[in-house]
């Protein structure tokens, strides 16, 4: 790619002192992650964090019973927009404890409180 760019530009560079081919990456290697831990991308997650924040003042008047219905319809249109990612979801609930904990730490934890739950992967039921 660099031999491209310095191509595009008009000139050619000849490297001095070595011939070996190098190779650099722009960014560190992935930490690994427990096989079959779904992941998700921070658009998905700010989506997500966006979807839960408006629904607090609503699940802390309605209660935890009628809340945490409205939380897991909510995840699950959260899944379908976001890949169909539902069976995914429901395989690893803790996802979403994750998710949030990165991306809305202090909306997590009003949802928690709202429905009456000791993490969000609990109040999950479908």
């Amino acid at each position: 790619m660099s031999a491209a760019a310095v191509t595009a530009c008009g000139s050619t560079a000849t490297p001095s002192g070595s011939s070996a081919p190098t190779t650099t990456t722009g960014a560190a290697a992935p930490t690994p992650v427990k096989p079959g831990a779904l992941q998700i991308n921070d658009q998905a997650a700010g989506q997500l964090c966006d979807m839960i924040r408006p629904e607090l003042s609503n699940w802390r008047v309605q209660g935890p019973t009628l809340g945490r219905l409205g939380y897991n319809i909510m995840v699950q249109d959260w899944a379908a927009r976001n890949g169909g990612i539902n069976l995914a979801v429901l395989a690893d609930k803790p996802v979403i404890d994750r998710i949030t904990t990165k991306s809305c730490s202090d909306v997590r934890s009003q949802a928690i409180d709202a429905l009456q739950l000791t993490d969000l992967a609990s109040g999950l039921a479908f």
